[in-house]
């Protein structure tokens, strides 16, 4: 490995792309890379990379002077880091990187850009999954565009109890986490619950939709059996205690809560949207269901319910597909040699 610097632009909020961001630098931390980090203020999850290397923070992505001057140190600090990798989260920060940089120059994406004009010199553009590679080459993309997935990260805290959640010991506790984006589909969750009495859902996570989730729960009458545990550094806390997790998602490039539940042994229901489509493996490591379709959820979810030899069961598939796709050794290893493989060829 010749990789020994990386620096990171990451311009992104809180979400599942944070979260894998943060995991992913962890694990380039235990290589023993140095990083840097280009970030906003404000972000939550700056602590969790404050340890791995030096971060500089501003509104780089504004057409404002303020903007621009924060974007002027930005380049002025990757130049002075002399980095072996730089590496944009998100497509639109791709057009942070300076093309002068002699290094590997990438952009990893988790989703589908609306176009390719932010990539324009760059030596590769990293999909998460098969169906953003197709979709990047479809805008015009005819560079380099390697698969590399994501893992979870290490399971840390204890599962919550049952009582933090206002729960009855004897419940059956269905999770989901994300967040509340009518994309994310909660709201096809939540009406798949008020189809299977007796049974709790806990949602992790905030967001945008969080008042009208609220306000379906009670419109629907099952606010007695709903709870919102709140944005959390680390959901697999929550998930880990429920009995099920379902992805209701009406869009989901991958899926990194469905990983992270998978991680913690939690049988689960997902939508079939392209990333579950693309791992998942009906009624072996999962159940899937038709996007937007809540009586669907409802139907695996008493499925789910009445059988617990079935959720043993894809416990175990799902544990045997995390290690054949979502490796954290394999994933770490495809990234330094991509990086390492590109700089040999600028040699």
């Amino acid at each position: 490995m010749t990789v020994r610097r990386i620096f990171h632009i990451q311009p992104g909020t809180d979400g599942g792309t944070e979260r894998f961001f943060v995991t992913l630098s962890d694990a380039f931390a235990e290589q023993g890379i140095e990083q840097a980090f280009a970030i906003r203020p404000g972000r939550a999850w700056r602590h969790e990379v404050e340890g791995f290397g030096a971060i500089r923070e501003g509104q780089f992505l504004r057409r404002t002077p303020r903007g621009m001057f924060d974007l002027w140190r930005i380049h002025g600090a990757i130049r002075a880091f002399r980095p072996d990798a730089v590496m944009a989260w998100r497509a639109p920060a791709a057009r942070l990187i300076p093309r002068d940089v002699a290094a590997a120059k990438i952009v990893r994406l988790g989703d589908y850009p609306r176009h390719v004009r932010h990539f324009a010199g760059l030596d590769a553009v990293v999909c998460n999954n098969p169906s953003i590679a197709r979709h990047i080459e479809g805008l015009g993309w005819s560079g380099s565009a390697p698969i590399i997935s994501n893992f979870s990260r290490p399971v840390a805290g204890a599962p919550v109890s049952r009582a933090e959640l206002h729960t009855p010991e004897g419940a059956f506790v269905v999770c989901g986490a994300g967040r509340f984006t009518k994309v994310k589909g909660f709201d096809l969750l939540i009406e798949a619950i008020a189809q299977v009495p007796g049974v709790y859902l806990w949602l992790v996570g905030d967001g945008p939709e969080a008042e009208a989730l609220l306000w379906q729960a009670e419109d629907l009458g099952v606010s007695d059996r709903v709870r919102f545990a709140g944005w959390r550094e680390d959901p697999t806390e929550v998930i880990g205690a429920a009995d099920a997790f379902v992805l209701p998602s009406r869009d989901e490039p991958l899926g990194n809560a469905l990983i992270e539940a998978w991680r913690v042994g939690v049988p689960s229901v997902a939508s079939m949207t392209d990333g579950p489509n693309w791992y998942v493996e009906d009624g072996r490591d999962a159940l899937l269901v038709p996007v937007g379709d809540a009586g669907a959820i409802a139907g695996a979810l008493r499925r789910l319910v009445d059988d617990a030899g079935l959720r043993g069961r894809l416990v175990e598939g799902a544990r045997t597909t995390l290690s054949q796709r979502f490796d954290r050794g394999g994933v770490v290893d495809a990234y330094l040699e991509l990086f390492d493989g590109i700089n040999a060829c600028r040699k």
